[in-house]
């Protein structure tokens, strides 16, 4: 078996490769994401998981011959990147710009092998259709206090569900991870993807941030 180490806290991110059959140890960079700018929402996804993976796969505690894990997403919108809001007057403009469009969410990957030091980084991108939704809508959703902590101010996998029409793509990517890009990535380190599979379903969770 080779562990894996999710440098996030996104608890969508721990939740879809759970489902995967994975148990990852759960260590947060504490990165300071304000230190890159000027990217494109494609380099700039890429760029934030380079930052966390790199982060953590540089510590001197993890799991023998880990592979560590760095995700970070941002909804593309008129090509700007939109990350967290992060206070419910910024959720809500985002909404009313949001509605009866597209965005592409770009989520940006980076895997590390602390055994030999390798890595490899790449953007996953998916097209994700927004439903017209009303005032009262945006208002009640913003209020829950979902949409304020995620990228793009939406989720697919939460109440915000219900206001995503359709989307193209890795519906996985969506959620913050996606799955057939990261086993590409693993196999590209000389690993199975089949062997990050836990026997127990048993695992731990650590938080430096």
């Amino acid at each position: 078996m080779t562990h894996l180490v999710l440098a996030s806290a996104s608890p969508a991110r721990l939740a879809t490769l759970r489902s995967a059959g994975i148990e990852p140890t759960v260590i947060v960079s504490g990165v300071d994401e304000a230190q890159l700018t000027g990217l494109t929402p494609v380099d700039l996804a890429r760029g934030l998981a380079e930052l966390k993976g790199s982060a953590v796969a540089a510590r001197d505690d993890l799991p023998r011959g880990a592979l560590v894990l760095g995700c970070d997403s941002v909804l593309e919108l008129d090509g700007e990147a939109l990350g967290k809001p992060g206070d419910a007057e910024t959720a809500t403009k985002r909404w009313q710009a949001m509605r009866g469009r597209s965005g592409v969410l770009r989520s940006g990957h980076s895997l590390h092998d602390t055994t030999t030091g390798r890595h490899v980084s790449a953007t996953a991108s998916t097209t994700v259709h927004f439903a017209d939704v009303s005032d009262d809508e945006i208002a009640a959703y913003v209020a829950t206090g979902e949409p304020l902590h995620v990228a793009g101010a939406f989720t697919v996998d939460g109440l915000g569900g219900a206001f995503v029409t359709g989307i193209e793509g890795d519906f996985h990517n969506v959620v913050g991870v996606s799955l057939p890009l990261v086993r590409t990535m693993v196999a590209d380190l000389g690993h199975r993807w089949v062997d990050l599979w836990s026997p127990t379903g048993g695992g731990s969770s650590s938080s430096d941030s």
